[in-house]
């Protein structure tokens, strides 16, 4: 590790040292939210995993329930069926912060209050399978929109974690080390120069009383 450029006196040993206390405190509380990310990421992954999970087995259900239903009624009913959506629903987006990080909220809104009808076509020419795999199927808005959100956090609390870790790297492997060699070497200078500065009075005191003599 290369020693700074500096003057090797004691108020700048001073300055170093100041220096040095406020990047190992730095590097603690860095290091501290460095864990604590690690911690909360995580928590996010495990969630991701299981909302995605829950997520494709909902899928699954309603798909297979709609090609079960779909196979005993004609194509022009099912068109007829969807022809009129029974809601209307718009994205809304807001955030929360999360050690520092702004990290998004979706929400689901419907435009006008929910409708009380379950479905929008009548039950005369369609069958209870296509019931169910619609209420499966319009359960997993609110399950997309979750994990859109948790996979989102997750990359932005990622990227915070390289960011942190980069920081903590560097005062630890960089800026403390060079830091403390360059105030050992200053130490060693003004030992050096005390020393030499102290034989320089013997002489001159053994000098002066040789004289005297």
């Amino acid at each position: 590790m290369a020693i700074m450029n500096v003057n090797p006196t004691r108020m700048e040993m001073n300055r170093l040292q100041r220096r040095l206390s406020t990047a190992s405190r730095g590097h603690k509380l860095l290091k501290d939210k460095q864990d604590e990310l690690v911690r909360q990421f995580t928590k996010l992954v495990k969630q991701n995993q299981d909302l995605r999970k829950k997520m494709e087995e909902t899928l699954q259900k309603g798909m297979q329930g709609y090609v079960l239903a779909s196979s005993s009624i004609p194509d022009y009913v099912l068109e007829e069926a969807f022809a009129i959506p029974l809601d209307k629903v718009t994205l809304d987006v807001q955030s929360k912060t999360v050690m520092n990080i702004e990290m998004p909220v979706l929400n689901e809104i419907y435009d006008d209050e929910k409708s009380e009808d379950r479905f929008s076509y009548g039950f005369m020419a369609t069958t209870s399978e296509l019931d169910l795999s619609l209420n499966n199927l319009s359960s997993i808005l609110p399950l997309m929109l979750k994990l859109a959100e948790i996979e989102k956090s997750c990359q932005m609390m990622a990227d915070e974690i390289e960011r942190t870790r980069r920081r903590v790297n560097a005062l630890e492997y960089m800026m403390i080390p060079q830091l403390e060699e360059t105030i050992d070497y200053i130490e060693r200078t003004l030992d050096e120069s005390e020393r030499a500065t102290l034989t320089r009075l013997i002489k001159s005191i053994d000098v002066i009383e040789a004289g005297e003599d």
